[in-house]
Protein backbone atom coordinates (compact mmCIF):
# COMPACT_ATOMS: atom_id res chain seq x y z
CA UNK A 1 0.00 0.00 0.00
CA UNK A 2 1.57 3.26 -1.14
CA UNK A 3 0.66 6.34 1.33
CA UNK A 4 0.70 9.80 1.17
CA UNK A 5 4.23 11.82 2.13
CA UNK A 6 2.54 12.79 5.51
CA UNK A 7 1.59 9.33 6.17
CA UNK A 8 5.48 8.91 5.52
CA UNK A 9 6.15 11.63 7.78
CA UNK A 10 4.56 10.04 10.98
CA UNK A 11 6.12 7.05 10.41
CA UNK A 12 9.49 9.32 10.89
CA UNK A 13 8.44 10.22 13.94
CA UNK A 14 8.24 7.23 15.07
CA UNK A 15 11.37 6.29 14.21
CA UNK A 16 13.41 8.67 15.09
CA UNK A 17 13.77 10.59 11.84
CA UNK A 18 14.27 14.20 11.25
CA UNK A 19 12.11 16.03 8.96
CA UNK A 20 10.71 19.65 8.71
CA UNK A 21 8.09 20.78 11.33
CA UNK A 22 4.65 20.57 9.40
CA UNK A 23 1.07 21.03 9.82
CA UNK A 24 -1.83 18.91 8.14
CA UNK A 25 -4.82 21.00 6.15
CA UNK A 26 -7.85 18.92 5.72
CA UNK A 27 -10.00 22.29 5.77
CA UNK A 28 -8.88 25.36 4.39
CA UNK A 29 -10.50 27.35 7.74
CA UNK A 30 -7.79 25.53 9.56
CA UNK A 31 -5.48 28.20 7.94
CA UNK A 32 -7.38 31.51 8.13
CA UNK A 33 -5.73 32.30 10.96
CA UNK A 34 -1.91 31.21 12.83
CA UNK A 35 -0.28 28.27 11.18
CA UNK A 36 2.50 28.13 14.56
CA UNK A 37 5.22 27.21 11.82
CA UNK A 38 7.95 29.90 10.53
CA UNK A 39 7.40 31.27 7.02
CA UNK A 40 8.80 30.58 4.03
CA UNK A 41 5.96 27.76 4.29
CA UNK A 42 5.99 25.11 1.53
CA UNK A 43 2.65 23.65 0.70
CA UNK A 44 2.56 20.48 -1.17
CA UNK A 45 -0.65 18.60 -2.56
CA UNK A 46 -0.86 15.56 -1.27
CA UNK A 47 -1.27 12.69 -3.68
CA UNK A 48 -0.53 9.73 -4.80
CA UNK A 49 1.12 10.57 -7.94
CA UNK A 50 4.43 11.86 -9.14
CA UNK A 51 4.82 15.33 -11.04
CA UNK A 52 3.13 17.22 -8.61
CA UNK A 53 5.95 20.01 -8.39
CA UNK A 54 5.82 20.04 -12.46
CA UNK A 55 1.30 20.27 -12.69
CA UNK A 56 1.49 23.26 -9.94
CA UNK A 57 1.18 21.04 -6.69
CA UNK A 58 4.31 22.90 -4.52
CA UNK A 59 4.48 26.32 -3.99
CA UNK A 60 6.32 28.35 -1.31
CA UNK A 61 4.66 30.98 0.51
CA UNK A 62 6.83 33.54 2.40
CA UNK A 63 4.03 34.70 4.60
CA UNK A 64 0.22 34.32 5.46
CA UNK A 65 -1.26 35.94 2.86
CA UNK A 66 0.68 33.94 -0.29
CA UNK A 67 -0.09 31.02 2.13
CA UNK A 68 -3.74 31.70 2.35
CA UNK A 69 -3.34 32.20 -1.81
CA UNK A 70 -1.24 28.87 -2.75
CA UNK A 71 -3.78 27.17 -0.39
CA UNK A 72 -6.78 28.15 -1.98
CA UNK A 73 -5.30 27.53 -5.72
CA UNK A 74 -3.84 23.75 -4.51
CA UNK A 75 -6.64 22.64 -2.98
CA UNK A 76 -8.89 20.82 -5.40
CA UNK A 77 -6.70 20.70 -8.06
CA UNK A 78 -6.78 18.09 -10.72
CA UNK A 79 -3.43 16.03 -10.72
CA UNK A 80 -2.92 13.00 -13.22
CA UNK A 81 -6.52 12.28 -12.27
CA UNK A 82 -5.95 12.53 -8.45
CA UNK A 83 -7.96 15.60 -6.89
CA UNK A 84 -5.90 16.97 -3.82
CA UNK A 85 -8.28 16.94 -0.24
CA UNK A 86 -5.03 17.23 1.66
CA UNK A 87 -2.26 19.57 1.92
CA UNK A 88 0.69 18.88 3.78
CA UNK A 89 2.71 23.00 5.39
CA UNK A 90 6.10 22.23 5.92
CA UNK A 91 8.83 24.97 7.05
CA UNK A 92 11.10 25.73 4.26
CA UNK A 93 14.81 24.50 4.61
CA UNK A 94 17.86 26.10 3.48
CA UNK A 95 19.13 23.14 1.28
CA UNK A 96 23.27 23.19 1.33
CA UNK A 97 23.37 19.63 -0.35
CA UNK A 98 20.72 16.99 -1.45
CA UNK A 99 20.83 13.43 -1.96
CA UNK A 100 18.96 10.29 -2.88
CA UNK A 101 18.42 6.78 -0.63
CA UNK A 102 15.76 4.40 -0.99
CA UNK A 103 15.51 0.88 0.29
CA UNK A 104 13.57 -2.12 -1.52
CA UNK A 105 13.40 -5.75 -1.94
CA UNK A 106 15.50 -7.27 -4.89
CA UNK A 107 14.03 -10.42 -5.64
CA UNK A 108 15.66 -11.55 -8.08
CA UNK A 109 18.97 -11.43 -5.37
CA UNK A 110 16.62 -12.08 -2.58
CA UNK A 111 18.30 -9.18 -0.45
CA UNK A 112 17.78 -5.49 1.04
CA UNK A 113 18.27 -3.16 -2.26
CA UNK A 114 20.02 0.50 -0.30
CA UNK A 115 20.74 2.94 -3.60
CA UNK A 116 22.41 6.47 -2.67
CA UNK A 117 23.15 8.67 -4.79
CA UNK A 118 24.26 12.51 -4.79
CA UNK A 119 22.45 14.02 -7.36
CA UNK A 120 18.92 14.28 -4.89
CA UNK A 121 16.52 16.47 -6.35
CA UNK A 122 16.41 14.72 -9.40
CA UNK A 123 14.79 12.03 -11.36
CA UNK A 124 16.42 9.48 -10.35
CA UNK A 125 15.12 7.20 -13.14
CA UNK A 126 17.58 9.67 -15.40
CA UNK A 127 20.71 9.42 -13.05
CA UNK A 128 20.40 5.64 -13.44
CA UNK A 129 20.38 5.76 -17.38
CA UNK A 130 22.70 9.00 -17.81
CA UNK A 131 25.43 8.76 -15.13
CA UNK A 132 24.97 4.74 -13.79
CA UNK A 133 27.84 5.58 -11.84
CA UNK A 134 26.23 8.56 -9.86
CA UNK A 135 23.95 5.51 -7.95
CA UNK A 136 25.60 3.43 -5.45
CA UNK A 137 23.38 0.10 -4.98
CA UNK A 138 23.94 -1.74 -2.33
CA UNK A 139 22.86 -5.52 -1.18
CA UNK A 140 21.90 -6.94 2.40
CA UNK A 141 21.09 -10.30 3.41
CA UNK A 142 17.89 -10.35 5.09
CA UNK A 143 19.58 -11.98 8.88
CA UNK A 144 22.06 -9.23 8.08
CA UNK A 145 22.80 -6.15 9.81
CA UNK A 146 23.51 -2.85 8.28
CA UNK A 147 26.40 -1.48 10.20
CA UNK A 148 28.27 2.21 10.31
CA UNK A 149 31.59 0.68 8.80
CA UNK A 150 28.93 -0.53 5.38
CA UNK A 151 27.21 2.94 5.76
CA UNK A 152 30.58 4.75 5.99
CA UNK A 153 31.61 2.96 2.71
CA UNK A 154 28.79 3.38 0.62
CA UNK A 155 28.46 7.14 1.63
CA UNK A 156 32.75 7.68 0.54
CA UNK A 157 31.25 5.71 -3.05
CA UNK A 158 28.36 8.39 -3.29
CA UNK A 159 30.67 10.87 -2.62
CA UNK A 160 28.62 12.71 0.18
CA UNK A 161 29.71 15.65 2.50
CA UNK A 162 31.90 13.86 4.25
CA UNK A 163 31.96 16.35 7.35
CA UNK A 164 28.43 14.95 7.55
CA UNK A 165 29.34 11.48 7.69
CA UNK A 166 28.35 10.84 11.12
CA UNK A 167 24.60 12.24 10.77
CA UNK A 168 23.84 11.00 7.48
CA UNK A 169 25.20 7.18 8.99
CA UNK A 170 22.18 7.85 11.96
CA UNK A 171 19.64 8.50 9.82
CA UNK A 172 20.61 6.31 7.12
CA UNK A 173 20.19 3.66 9.88
CA UNK A 174 17.24 4.52 11.14
CA UNK A 175 15.43 4.44 7.82
CA UNK A 176 17.27 1.24 7.19
CA UNK A 177 15.54 0.27 10.96
CA UNK A 178 11.71 1.50 9.96
CA UNK A 179 12.26 -0.35 6.37
CA UNK A 180 12.87 -3.48 8.02
CA UNK A 181 10.57 -3.24 11.69
CA UNK A 182 8.12 -1.06 9.67
CA UNK A 183 7.13 -4.08 6.80
CA UNK A 184 7.75 -1.47 4.44
CA UNK A 185 8.10 -2.62 0.49
CA UNK A 186 10.09 0.66 -0.28
CA UNK A 187 11.26 3.37 1.53
CA UNK A 188 12.47 6.70 -0.69
CA UNK A 189 13.59 9.67 0.34
CA UNK A 190 14.41 12.41 -2.27
CA UNK A 191 15.75 14.57 -0.91
CA UNK A 192 17.86 13.43 1.80
CA UNK A 193 19.03 16.93 2.55
CA UNK A 194 21.92 18.24 4.19
CA UNK A 195 20.46 21.98 5.87
CA UNK A 196 21.42 24.43 8.13
CA UNK A 197 18.95 22.61 10.84
CA UNK A 198 21.16 19.35 10.24
CA UNK A 199 20.57 16.35 7.86
CA UNK A 200 16.95 16.10 7.40
CA UNK A 201 14.51 13.42 5.43
CA UNK A 202 12.70 16.00 3.18
CA UNK A 203 10.07 13.72 0.80
CA UNK A 204 8.77 10.88 1.70
CA UNK A 205 7.96 7.70 -0.07
CA UNK A 206 6.56 5.04 1.74
CA UNK A 207 5.01 1.72 0.46
CA UNK A 208 3.94 -0.73 2.97
CA UNK A 209 3.66 -4.56 3.19
CA UNK A 210 -0.03 -5.82 3.83
CA UNK A 211 0.76 -9.38 4.22
CA UNK A 212 2.42 -7.67 7.77
CA UNK A 213 -1.05 -5.92 8.60
CA UNK A 214 -1.98 -8.13 11.21
CA UNK A 215 1.19 -6.77 12.90
CA UNK A 216 0.76 -3.15 12.92
CA UNK A 217 -2.53 -1.96 14.50
CA UNK A 218 -1.63 1.51 12.27
CA UNK A 219 -1.90 0.08 8.57
CA UNK A 220 -5.26 0.01 8.87
CA UNK A 221 -5.52 2.73 10.06
CA UNK A 222 -3.69 4.29 7.23
CA UNK A 223 -5.92 2.74 5.00
CA UNK A 224 -8.54 4.38 5.65
CA UNK A 225 -7.37 7.62 4.99
CA UNK A 226 -6.61 6.30 1.42
CA UNK A 227 -9.03 7.01 -1.15
CA UNK A 228 -9.73 3.74 -3.43
CA UNK A 229 -9.98 4.91 -6.97
CA UNK A 230 -13.68 4.15 -8.35
CA UNK A 231 -12.52 2.05 -11.30
CA UNK A 232 -11.02 -0.25 -8.59
CA UNK A 233 -13.98 -0.12 -6.36
CA UNK A 234 -15.38 -1.13 -9.99
CA UNK A 235 -12.84 -3.53 -10.60
CA UNK A 236 -13.53 -5.00 -6.65
CA UNK A 237 -16.92 -5.64 -6.77
CA UNK A 238 -16.54 -7.64 -10.08
CA UNK A 239 -13.93 -9.92 -8.14
CA UNK A 240 -11.04 -8.50 -10.26
CA UNK A 241 -7.55 -8.22 -9.38
CA UNK A 242 -7.02 -4.56 -10.71
CA UNK A 243 -4.81 -1.36 -9.82
CA UNK A 244 -5.00 2.07 -11.18
CA UNK A 245 -1.88 3.14 -12.80
CA UNK A 246 -1.26 6.35 -14.78
CA UNK A 247 -0.90 5.88 -18.08
CA UNK A 248 -3.09 5.10 -21.51
CA UNK A 249 -2.45 0.96 -22.39
CA UNK A 250 -5.44 -0.53 -20.67
CA UNK A 251 -3.47 -3.85 -19.73
CA UNK A 252 -5.78 -7.49 -19.31
CA UNK A 253 -3.64 -10.42 -18.69
CA UNK A 254 -4.47 -13.71 -16.54
CA UNK A 255 -1.50 -14.38 -14.02
CA UNK A 256 0.22 -11.87 -11.96
CA UNK A 257 3.75 -12.67 -13.72
CA UNK A 258 2.21 -12.83 -17.00
CA UNK A 259 0.64 -9.18 -16.58
CA UNK A 260 3.70 -7.62 -15.28
CA UNK A 261 5.60 -8.63 -18.05
CA UNK A 262 3.26 -6.98 -19.96
CA UNK A 263 3.80 -3.64 -18.16
CA UNK A 264 7.24 -3.65 -18.93
CA UNK A 265 6.65 -4.74 -22.43
CA UNK A 266 4.40 -1.81 -22.96
CA UNK A 267 7.40 0.36 -21.03
CA UNK A 268 9.88 -1.23 -23.47
CA UNK A 269 7.76 0.07 -26.41
CA UNK A 270 7.80 3.57 -25.39
CA UNK A 271 4.54 3.56 -24.01
CA UNK A 272 2.46 3.35 -20.27
CA UNK A 273 0.63 0.70 -18.88
CA UNK A 274 -3.44 2.76 -17.35
CA UNK A 275 -3.43 -0.35 -15.13
CA UNK A 276 -2.75 -3.80 -13.38
CA UNK A 277 -5.81 -6.02 -14.38
CA UNK A 278 -4.96 -9.76 -13.86
CA UNK A 279 -8.31 -12.06 -14.60
CA UNK A 280 -6.91 -14.94 -13.12
CA UNK A 281 -6.87 -18.24 -13.86
CA UNK A 282 -9.68 -20.32 -15.88
CA UNK A 283 -11.31 -16.82 -16.46
CA UNK A 284 -14.59 -17.88 -18.52
CA UNK A 285 -16.35 -15.02 -21.11
CA UNK A 286 -18.02 -13.51 -17.99
CA UNK A 287 -14.78 -12.49 -16.12
CA UNK A 288 -13.24 -10.93 -19.50
CA UNK A 289 -16.48 -9.06 -20.47
CA UNK A 290 -16.59 -7.66 -16.73
CA UNK A 291 -12.84 -6.54 -17.15
CA UNK A 292 -13.80 -4.39 -20.47
CA UNK A 293 -16.62 -2.99 -18.48
CA UNK A 294 -14.01 -1.60 -16.15
CA UNK A 295 -11.96 0.00 -18.22
CA UNK A 296 -14.12 1.47 -20.41
CA UNK A 297 -14.61 3.87 -17.18
CA UNK A 298 -11.24 5.16 -17.25
CA UNK A 299 -10.87 7.97 -19.95
CA UNK A 300 -7.37 7.80 -19.54
CA UNK A 301 -7.48 4.75 -21.67
CA UNK A 302 -6.70 5.23 -25.22
CA UNK A 303 -6.11 1.57 -26.18
CA UNK A 304 -6.45 -1.93 -24.55
CA UNK A 305 -3.72 -4.46 -24.92
CA UNK A 306 -5.27 -8.73 -23.92
CA UNK A 307 -2.66 -10.92 -23.60
CA UNK A 308 -3.19 -13.95 -22.73
CA UNK A 309 -1.03 -17.45 -21.93
CA UNK A 310 -3.92 -20.40 -21.97
CA UNK A 311 -2.99 -22.97 -19.09
CA UNK A 312 -5.98 -23.39 -16.80
CA UNK A 313 -7.45 -20.34 -18.78
CA UNK A 314 -8.56 -21.77 -22.21
CA UNK A 315 -8.37 -19.18 -24.99
CA UNK A 316 -11.41 -19.93 -26.80
CA UNK A 317 -13.52 -18.76 -23.92
CA UNK A 318 -11.68 -15.79 -23.80
CA UNK A 319 -12.16 -14.99 -26.96
CA UNK A 320 -16.24 -15.84 -26.26
CA UNK A 321 -15.87 -13.10 -23.66
CA UNK A 322 -14.38 -10.19 -26.47
CA UNK A 323 -16.91 -11.12 -28.82
CA UNK A 324 -19.65 -10.66 -26.00
CA UNK A 325 -18.10 -7.82 -24.40
CA UNK A 326 -17.79 -6.00 -27.98
CA UNK A 327 -20.43 -7.30 -30.15
CA UNK A 328 -22.49 -4.69 -31.70
CA UNK A 329 -20.35 -1.86 -29.64
CA UNK A 330 -18.92 1.42 -31.02
CA UNK A 331 -15.48 0.71 -29.03
CA UNK A 332 -14.42 3.47 -27.85
CA UNK A 333 -10.44 2.43 -28.20
CA UNK A 334 -8.76 -0.17 -30.19
CA UNK A 335 -8.06 -3.75 -28.53
CA UNK A 336 -5.14 -5.74 -29.45
CA UNK A 337 -4.95 -9.59 -28.66
CA UNK A 338 -2.45 -12.05 -28.24
CA UNK A 339 -3.65 -15.42 -27.55
CA UNK A 340 -1.44 -18.10 -26.49
CA UNK A 341 -1.31 -21.66 -25.30
CA UNK A 342 -4.83 -23.67 -24.35
CA UNK A 343 -6.93 -23.59 -27.35
CA UNK A 344 -5.39 -20.72 -28.19
CA UNK A 345 -6.45 -21.78 -32.54
CA UNK A 346 -9.67 -22.39 -31.22
CA UNK A 347 -9.87 -18.86 -29.79
CA UNK A 348 -8.37 -17.08 -32.49
CA UNK A 349 -10.54 -18.58 -35.46
CA UNK A 350 -13.82 -17.04 -32.73
CA UNK A 351 -12.56 -13.66 -33.10
CA UNK A 352 -11.92 -14.14 -36.69
CA UNK A 353 -15.50 -14.89 -37.39
CA UNK A 354 -16.34 -11.92 -35.50
CA UNK A 355 -14.50 -9.31 -36.76
CA UNK A 356 -14.56 -5.61 -35.71
CA UNK A 357 -12.41 -3.04 -36.86
CA UNK A 358 -11.19 -1.66 -33.75
CA UNK A 359 -9.73 -5.29 -32.75
CA UNK A 360 -6.52 -6.22 -33.73
CA UNK A 361 -4.65 -10.19 -33.21
CA UNK A 362 -1.20 -10.16 -32.84
CA UNK A 363 1.19 -13.16 -32.80
CA UNK A 364 3.80 -12.15 -30.09
CA UNK A 365 3.64 -10.15 -26.86
CA UNK A 366 6.39 -7.81 -28.25
CA UNK A 367 4.42 -6.95 -31.56
CA UNK A 368 1.31 -6.38 -29.98
CA UNK A 369 2.91 -4.70 -27.09
CA UNK A 370 4.13 -1.85 -30.25
CA UNK A 371 0.73 -1.90 -31.66
CA UNK A 372 -1.58 -0.87 -28.29
CA UNK A 373 1.09 1.15 -28.09
CA UNK A 374 1.21 3.29 -31.92
CA UNK A 375 -2.63 2.95 -31.57
CA UNK A 376 -3.36 4.83 -28.41
CA UNK A 377 -1.06 7.56 -29.25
Amino acid sequence: MDLFEYQGKLLYKEFDIKHPNSKLVKNLIEIQESVELNYPIVVKAQVQVGGRGKAGGIKIANNHEELIKYSNEIMGMDIKGHIVEILLLEEASKILDEYYISFTLDRSEKKYLIMLSSKGGMDIEKVAEDNPDDLIKHHIGASEELTEDIIHEIIGKAKLNQEYTKSITDIIQNLFFMFVKGDCDLVEVNPLAITDAGVMALDSKVALDMNAKYKHSYFEDFEKEIPIPESEKNAKEKGLNFIKLDGSVGIIGNGAGLVMSTLDVVAENGGNAANFLDIGGGAKAETVSAALEVLEADKNVKSVLINIFGGITRCDLVAEGIVEATKGKDLVWPIVIRLDGTNSSEGLEILKNNPNEKIFIEESMDSAARLAVERGA
